[in-house]
């Protein structure tokens, strides 16, 4: 295959950041922009050092990009920005937007959830959402792919074939979710500094999360019905990694083993999704720094009632390894190609 020239749009973030460290060791993706408007004209290893042994552009403003030499654009823009920089890119570039500018499909539900009405209409309605494992076959073909956020990755992994068999019921599902610190992004914020995240947990965006309607809106497709969840998430005090874990109600016979039974044999060939043994309980530490999402299904004590555990690492299957994933399907290039990386431990 011919060389795909790629530009990541927000490479001074972490999920830019992670996009270039997984992009050095793609046999078919070359970097040929980085973009960062605050940075532009440093070097990337000026900003970020772990990176600085790569032969890299240095960082530009994007309106700095000559787009008609770019094949596709990873875009690591803030939450609003990226609609307006994704309608002037050229129709022959294809996109991976990493923001939620495109993730919900009913765009009076974004203006209600982000506060302001949807600035490019027109390329919503031709958004693939791009939850790999269950969306694949329409990526392949798309232009733009709106990556989903971590938190509904999680948790859509184990929820969405559970509802498609009909093993759980689509009222009651509970999601208690916790993400490591890097999932609010490398801006300076009061609330992430090191005294106020370190040596505690806080519940946050209660009732309130912006993952909350993207969650509703991919399990109510599966569910036939409008769905209502109920999503609180934590900040934990660690850099990455994310676990949700899931209280769900049995349908009528069913039990917790034919829910790990069917997980098992949806994911039994996927290369990123791993159903754990029996009893084994995963870990945000055992995916750290992967592609991979470990989860297990348990009994509850509470009769009808399932508990299901999901880990990924919140900057990698969360953000810019399923991206990259999404980039390959789009390139025909097979989906593990620069991702096959062991997570690392300790």
């Amino acid at each position: 295959m011919t060389e795909v020239r790629v530009a990541i749009l927000g490479a001074s973030g972490y999920t830019g950041a992670e996009l270039v460290r997984m992009l050095a060791r793609h046999p078919n993706f070359r970097m040929t922009a980085l973009t960062g408007d605050r940075k532009a004209g440093q070097p990337l290893a000026s900003v970020f050092p772990h990176l600085s042994m790569l032969k890299l552009p240095d960082l530009v403003a994007i309106g700095d990009v000559d787009f008609g030499k770019i094949d596709a654009v990873f875009c690591c823009l803030p939450h609003g920005t990226t609609q307006d920089v994704i309608a002037g890119l050229p129709p022959h570039v294809r996109t991976v937007d990493l923001s939620a500018d495109f993730r919900l499909t009913d765009l009076d539900a974004y203006n209600t959830w982000y506060g302001h009405p949807h600035k490019a209409p027109e390329l919503q309605a031709e958004a693939v959402y791009g939850l790999t494992e269950l969306k694949r076959a329409a990526i392949k073909d798309a232009r733009l792919v709106a990556n989903p956020g971590c938190y509904p990755t999680s948790v859509q992994l184990p929820l969405v074939p559970l509802l498609h068999a009909g093993l759980i019921l689509a009222d009651d599902i509970i999601i208690d979710a916790k993400s490591g610190t890097s999932g609010a992004g490398r801006s300076a914020k009061e609330a992430n500094l090191y005294c106020e995240v370190t040596e505690g947990i806080h519940a946050y965006g209660i009732a309130s999360h912006r993952h909350a309607p993207e969650i509703e809106q991919e399990l109510s497709a599966v569910a036939g019905k409008p769905m209502i969840v109920a999503f609180t998430p934590h900040l934990m005090p660690m850099s990455r990694g994310m676990l949700s874990t899931i209280y769900v109600k049995l349908a009528k016979g069913a039990k917790a083993a034919d829910l790990r039974a069917e997980l098992s044999k949806r994911y039994d060939a996927e290369p990123f999704v791993q159903v754990l043994p029996e009893g084994a309980v995963p870990a945000t530490r055992h995916v750290r720094g992967s592609n991979f999402c470990f989860m297990n299904v348990f009994d509850d004590r509470v009769p009808g009632r399932a508990i299901i555990t999901s880990v990924i690492d919140n900057l990698i299957k969360g953000a810019s390894g399923q991206a990259l994933q999404n980039m390959n399907l789009m390139f025909g290039l097979p989906e593990t190609t620069g991702l096959d990386q062991q997570p690392l431990f300790p």
